[in-house]
């Protein structure tokens, strides 16, 4: 049941610790709580308030250090009394309707740590980050320009997150210096261009890299060796040119890669790689111009998803943080081309296992040793220049959803024993050489013509 804040709240002049996030509560937020001068900590954040804030709402708040009033509809513009807070370490406005640009006076707050404005309608220049932050974030506003020198003042960040603005300019080098104290750099779907810093340092922390959808160019710096941690590299739609970076094998923690739609070539191999992306669990090389064999060596070194089939008590997901007591997905609006579509994902489960190598220029056979990697969720081998038969090891894929070999040069019949994958929903076989009848039974009655159409010595239902 939703409630409102009594406006008696403000009866409580000794009041220091005011929280009731979560709560579902709705109406205008009471201005008698801001009158409260002992307040130390107010925590409101993701509740159903709607109104506005005002100018004077922080002046008689002296000793403020914590400030949650993130997702709460609220409209206006940052107000300025809010500067006059000397002592706040977290600020959390995120998500809601606030317009207008950053004032200057933000480099007042000496002592913030914490500072999110993220998915507002907040416009301007980028916002002066003060020095002792650990957490940035100003995603998913309307913010332009280059990232200024100072951001290689902030000797502890650990988490940058500027996605979906329309920032531009070069990555300052000093981003490299910081990955001893950063875990998360987001700067997808901006305009940066240039080149990928060249010095990630030893002792790097990172966990995630997300700078997918610049305009990028160069290869991708072997210094990213260092770090240890990396759970996530996605680094897809940019015009990054370079051979298959088989060196981020030795990255034994990395459990998603996405190099999709740049423009990486020759073989993929990585035989001289000891220890080889075993925690692997989602890799995307799709729209390259990758070219070879597919690499069998690659694929049996997939240990996460050839042997992570054993089901869970309950569903894990893939990264978390927590932040103040927040939980937070890392993982969020990831997006792959599965069952036909580009999905995003606001979150990701461990067991979501995809292998995408489509849009490239592979040839020879699909390897039997793909029948082995048993808790695939998604297969994409499409639009490359494969032969030979479809191998009835593929039947083996017990998990699978989505398997797309279209348009390609295979040949032979379509192997009955697919039809034993129980959750296959989608399956694209069009545009190949393909001949005899079409299997019959279990999901195989679910798919239409379109799945085959392409294949003249194909027969039978649903043709």
């Amino acid at each position: 049941m939703e409630e409102i804040v009594p406006i008696e709240i403000g009866n409580l002049i000794m009041l220091q610790y005011f929280y009731l996030s979560y709560n579902h509560l709705k109406g205008s937020i009471p201005s008698s709580i801001f009158n409260i001068s002992s307040l130390l900590h107010i925590g409101l954040g993701s509740n159903n308030f709607f109104g506005y804030v005002w100018s004077n709402m922080f002046d008689y708040l002296p000793r403020l250090s914590y400030l949650d009033l993130g997702e709460c509809q609220l409209s206006g513009r940052i107000p300025m009394s809010l500067f006059k807070c000397k002592e706040l370490e977290v600020l959390y406005l995120y998500e809601n309707r606030l317009e207008g640009t950053v004032p200057s006076e933000i480099t007042n707050l000496t002592s913030l740590v914490h500072f999110s404005i993220g998915r507002n309608n907040i416009s301007g220049q980028f916002p002066n980050p003060t020095p002792l932050l650990h957490w940035y974030d100003v995603s998913e506003n309307n913010l332009v320009g280059e990232i200024p020198s100072s951001i290689c003042n902030l000797s502890s960040i650990m988490g940058l997150y500027l996605l979906m603005n329309s920032f531009n300019g070069t990555f300052p080098e000093c981003l490299g210096n910081l990955s001893s104290s950063l875990l998360y750099i987001e700067l997808q779907k901006n305009n940066f261009h240039g080149k990928l810093p060249k010095n990630f340092a030893k002792g790097c922390t990172l966990q995630s890299i997300r700078i997918n959808n610049n305009q990028l160019e160069g290869s991708v710096p072997r210094s990213l060796g260092n770090c240890k941690d990396l759970n996530l590299l996605d680094i897809g739609n940019n015009y990054l040119s370079d051979t298959f970076p088989n060196w981020l094998g030795y990255l034994d923690q990395l459990q998603v890669l996405i190099l999709r739609s740049n423009r990486f070539y020759g073989q993929v191999n990585n035989s001289d790689v000891k220890v080889s992306f075993s925690r692997l669990r989602c890799i995307d090389l799709s729209h390259n111009n990758f070219s070879g064999y597919l690499p069998v060596n690659f694929f049996e070194n997939l240990h996460a998803i050839r042997e992570g089939h054993e089901k869970k008590s309950k569903p894990e997901y893939m990264i978390f943080t927590v932040l103040n007591g927040k939980q937070y997905c890392v993982v969020e609006d990831l997006s792959f081309t599965a069952k036909g579509l580009e999905m995003e994902f606001q979150s990701l489960l461990t067991s979501w296992m995809v292998l995408d190598f489509s849009s490239n220029q592979f040839l020879g056979e699909i390897p039997k040793i793909l029948g082995e990697i048993h808790s695939l969720i998604v297969l994409n081998l499409s639009h490359n220049s494969l032969t030979g038969p479809i191998p009835s090891s593929l039947s083996d894929l017990s998990e699978l959803e989505s398997l797309d070999l279209s348009s390609n040069k295979l040949r032979g019949r379509i192997p009955i024993e697919l039809t034993n994958i129980e959750f296959l929903e989608v399956l694209n076989l069009s545009q190949n050489n393909l001949k005899g009848p079409i299997p019959q039974g279990k999901q195989f009655d679910t798919f239409t013509n379109n799945s085959y159409i392409g294949n003249l010595g194909l027969c039978g239902l649903p043709l």
